[in-house]
């Protein structure tokens, strides 16, 4: 039985070494998120900012007009650009909001290096938000 296991380390430490870089075919590892991805918490939202280099915030209510006319701005900006892109619903979220001193919606935070770098409140042109995304990519 002891062989065996051998057998399965050495394969397995082989397979390992032989893999490619993370996010290649060899290897996907963890990727950036082609779409905003919905947040539901204070534990999600800083696992979310922790895993990615670059998060764009998007804290936004369904009954907003502007938030729902930034929507398809944001999802752009997700499938396009190297940030990921969360959504937080403020009113499911009363707590998270007021942590971040969100007082109007929508309000975007951009996360880099797990810190807030950048707060921009109201309607936002994609040019805009790809412009601060790139400063701090």
């Amino acid at each position: 039985m002891s062989e065996e296991i051998e057998e399965i380390r050495r394969r397995k430490l082989e397979e390992l070494r032989n893999r490619g870089e993370p996010g290649t075919a060899d290897d996907p590892g963890p990727r950036r998120p082609s779409e905003p991805i919905a947040v539901g918490g204070r534990a999600e939202l800083a696992e979310t900012v922790d895993e990615h280099g670059v998060v764009l915030v998007d804290f936004y209510a369904d009954w907003c007009g502007p938030c729902q006319m930034l929507e398809p701005v944001v999802e752009t900006v997700a499938a396009e650009t190297d940030a990921t892109v969360a959504k937080v619903d403020i009113d499911a979220n009363q707590g998270l909001a007021a942590e971040y001193n969100v007082r109007g919606v929508p309000t975007l935070l951009l996360f880099a290096d797990g810190e807030p770098v950048e707060r921009l409140v109201g309607m936002q042109e994609e040019a805009r938000l790809r412009s601060v995304i790139e400063q701090h990519a």
